[in-house]
């Protein structure tokens, strides 16, 4: 079959993390660099920073 994409693989007799390639070890950070999502949370931060603050101080 194809010998190039099996070479590639990660013997699974190695302990986890050994013979990984680069984009396997990245994780799911890259999803917490994307400007929709931050802006999103920043959203949400702002309106729990306001709530809070208005249970603190009432106006």
């Amino acid at each position: 079959m194809n010998d190039d994409l099996a070479s590639q693989a990660a013997d699974p007799s190695l302990p986890s993390g050994v013979g990984e390639t680069a984009a396997d070890s990245q994780g799911c950070l890259f999803a917490l660099s994307q400007p929709p999502l931050m802006l999103f949370l920043a959203v949400i931060a702002a309106l729990l920073l306001f709530t809070a603050l208005y249970d603190l101080y009432p106006w």
